[in-house]
């Protein structure tokens, strides 16, 4: 597994997410958003596991009409994500989804 967290540091859901990891002995690699961002092809995967809606509440985002736009946006705009974004390979989730990264072990 290759697990890759995007989140910021002060959110509870990506702290309970990386002690989820930690619990069960799970190597992952931690990206604060709001310092590093994600890259374009990042952003491309997350939303092809989970469409561009997911990834934002922001009523910034909802206006945008296509999906290129909205990742233009999110890539412009880290802050606009919705955290954690969990990574692993293909598949990806958003927000604190144990249930999901049960089947991936």
């Amino acid at each position: 597994m290759n697990i890759q967290i995007f989140g910021r540091n002060k959110c509870f859901d990506t702290k309970k997410a990386q002690r989820w990891f930690k619990e069960r002995r799970i190597k992952f690699q931690f990206v604060d958003v709001d310092r590093y961002g994600m890259s374009r092809g990042e952003l491309a995967g997350v939303k092809n596991a989970v469409g561009a809606a997911a990834m934002s509440d922001a009523p910034e985002i909802a206006y945008l009409a296509y999906d290129a736009d909205k990742l233009e946006k999110l890539y412009e705009c880290p802050e606009l994500l919705k955290t954690p974004l969990v990574r692993n390979g293909r598949q990806a989730t958003v927000g604190y989804c144990p249930d999901v990264w049960k089947n991936w072990e």
